[in-house]
């Protein structure tokens, strides 16, 4: 294993423990629930929006699942969290293209930040779901809860 690629599967494995966002949030503008049947995966997803419904106030989640799945979701989280809802959208956009990479070509770690960790879950086509489970979840939230549209891309 490469240092690189130790760095991202810690990384990983750091973020399934600490489960950044992972509780309740009363008062939700959103929520919506994933099931990755392939695995068992669930995941809730709750936000609030500010005043504007242009930024992501609180995001939280609750979920139980595989280690990429809750790491993903709390990687999303720590991203997503006090983010402006365009850059969010951008950020979801981003993932989803590097997870449907197969691993090839370099990720915008500008843009994805940590998220670039799960890279190397792109060359696996049974894990892409799981990683992806939490984002589509933010996704719908937002569609949800009345935020500036921006075309989803499944």
């Amino acid at each position: 294993m490469s240092g690189l690629s130790g760095l991202y599967q810690e990384i990983i494995l750091d973020q399934a423990r600490a489960r950044h966002g992972d509780g309740p949030l009363d008062h939700a503008d959103a929520e919506h629930h994933e099931f990755n049947p392939t695995c068992g995966d669930e995941l809730t997803m709750r936000i609030r929006l500010d005043d504007s419904h242009a930024r992501i106030a609180e995001l939280a989640w609750q979920g139980d699942g595989c280690s990429i799945s809750m790491a993903s979701a709390s990687t999303l989280a720590e991203l997503a969290t006090g983010r402006d809802v365009d850059e969010v959208r951008e950020l979801i956009d981003g993932f989803r293209a590097m997870l449907r990479s197969q691993g090839q070509g370099e990720p915008d770690e500008e843009l994805l930040g940590d998220a670039i960790a799960f890279h190397g879950v792109s060359k696996y086509v049974m894990r892409v779901k799981c990683a992806m489970l939490g984002w589509v979840a933010l996704e719908a939230c937002l569609t949800e809860a009345g935020s500036p549209t921006h075309p989803a891309v499944e």
